[in-house]
């Protein structure tokens, strides 16, 4: 939630598509976000990590991440998903000077998938509904509440799979404790400027976001996304660490894929 850098998932049809059980190879991007949910100050953050798609029956390792599938049918899907942010240090962000750093979370959980409708044989119109639990990656791998996001998904793309785009709205909802660890402000960290604020469960955003990728060649693709949140309807707009009525997201990057399986999944 703090950032959020993503590849999309190739369109595709419901018939079986003939493609790899697993790939490895780089995925490498840079990303410009606010320093989490609402904060004046901005981050820029550049990666290039391992990249693992692994297309079994259950478990699934692709550029929509990493899960485990507990059902499946022509038009519902349930899996077990994660994700993670990346941290924000308080040193870098005026509104925190003095308080915490917002460590890592990792977030995991059900998400539900229905389609809704497939215009063509490349296109669809999803609604996910995920469920997930943060966790500090430091700290004790402290629990931090509760995270609901449903959103709409509309992906496209054409019949090569060369070109790939996806757009999406949602709303991002989280219990007491989730809004206190960004929005929350204990006495020791009061200032003059910083009052005390207890923070409340509720909307955090509604997010609009679109993206666009496009392979050069079978081992190369590049892609594009912009992400903008929308935080006047907050449940926690009072608080004196949420400082914009929106934000903006961007990003670029690239996956490279060295080797892939003779082995084919069927999915």
């Amino acid at each position: 939630m703090v950032v959020c850098m993503a590849v999309m998932v190739p369109a595709a049809a419901q018939q079986p598509v003939d493609l790899p059980l697993w790939e490895i190879g780089l995925f490498g991007g840079v990303a410009s976000t606010p320093a989490y949910p609402g904060a004046e100050d901005r981050s820029t953050r550049a990666l290039v990590l391992p990249m693992l798609i692994y297309r079994g029956k259950v478990l699934r390792a692709d550029r929509s991440g990493i899960g485990a599938r507990l059902l499946n049918t022509e038009r519902v899907e349930l899996d077990l998903g994660f994700a993670l942010s990346l941290p924000a240090r308080s040193g870098d962000v005026a509104a925190r000077a003095g308080m915490p750093d917002l460590n890592s979370l990792l977030e995991f959980g059900p998400r539900l998938k229905v389609l809704l409708a497939e215009p063509s044989a490349t296109s669809r119109l999803r609604l996910e509904l995920p469920l997930r639990v943060p966790v500090e990656l430091r700290n004790g791998f402290r629990r931090q509440g509760l995270v609901f996001e449903p959103r709409l998904v509309a992906e496209t793309g054409d019949s090569s799979g060369k070109w790939q785009a996806d757009a999406n709205v949602g709303a991002m909802f989280g219990n007491a404790r989730l809004n206190q660890y960004f929005y929350g402000v204990e006495p020791p960290y009061v200032t003059a400027a910083r009052p005390a604020y207890e923070a409340r469960s509720g909307l955090m955003m509604t997010r609009l976001g679109v993206s666009l990728s496009r392979r050069l060649s079978p081992d190369w693709r590049v892609f594009g996304f912009s992400r903008y949140d929308n935080y006047t309807g907050a449940a926690n707009r009072d608080s004196p660490l949420l400082r914009q009525n929106s934000g903006l997201s961007v990003g670029v990057g690239f996956t490279w894929t060295a080797h892939r399986s003779q082995a084919r999944a069927w999915d």
